[in-house]
């Protein structure tokens, strides 16, 4: 494996992980309120800012991922489109470009 790869792959780890961290601190904290999480998100205009620019980046990667797969028919690499939303941009990005790096059979 290529040291690009196993760079996309350790950014995908991480990337999937260390944002993770946060979270049972905050639930341990609200009670695992979630409305108060997403109140959370939209708390001021940096933190809305924030929100919607990692929607639209998931939202632009999502698509990437559809067109090139509908080109390349590399199906695996839809599993990023679920780690993007449910993770974060983060992880389905990384974990995206590690899947898509893969050596041509």
């Amino acid at each position: 494996m290529s040291l690009l790869r196993l760079t996309y792959l350790g950014l995908a780890l991480w990337g999937a992980t260390h944002p993770m961290l946060w979270f049972p601190r905050w639930f341990r904290e609200h009670d695992f309120d979630l409305a108060a999480l997403v109140a959370a998100w939209h708390v001021n205009a940096a933190t809305s800012a924030l929100v919607w620019d990692l929607t639209i980046a998931a939202v632009t990667l999502s698509i990437w991922v559809l067109a090139e797969v509908a080109v390349r028919r590399n199906w695996v690499a839809l599993i990023a489109i679920p780690a993007t939303f449910c993770i974060g941009v983060s992880c389905g990005l990384p974990l995206y470009l590690f899947l898509r790096t893969a050596p041509v059979r």
